[in-house]
């Protein structure tokens, strides 16, 4: 799979069924010796906060949390 394939998919937490957003909004942590992808970094989703012009570093989502890259949306298993 492509990365640019991966952009339009939604992440969702296994655990509430919470929505964390869209891979393309999300930032990717690369490891700079082995190429791999370390974490994704999913944006806040609360329009408080940019309302209120701050800006939140959004949540870290380790490769590891991964359970299942499917058709259209990226499923995780996070304890929060």
């Amino acid at each position: 799979m492509r990365l640019s394939e991966l952009g339009d998919k939604e992440i969702v937490n296994l655990n509430n069924g919470g929505r964390l957003g869209l891979l393309n909004d999300a930032d990717i942590i690369f490891d700079k010796e082995t190429g791999k992808i370390i974490s994704l970094i999913a944006p806040e989703r609360k329009l408080s906060f940019k309302l209120l012009g701050l800006e939140s570093n959004g949540m870290e989502i380790p490769w590891s949390a991964i359970r299942k890259i499917g058709y259209d949306m990226i499923i995780v298993e996070l304890d929060n």
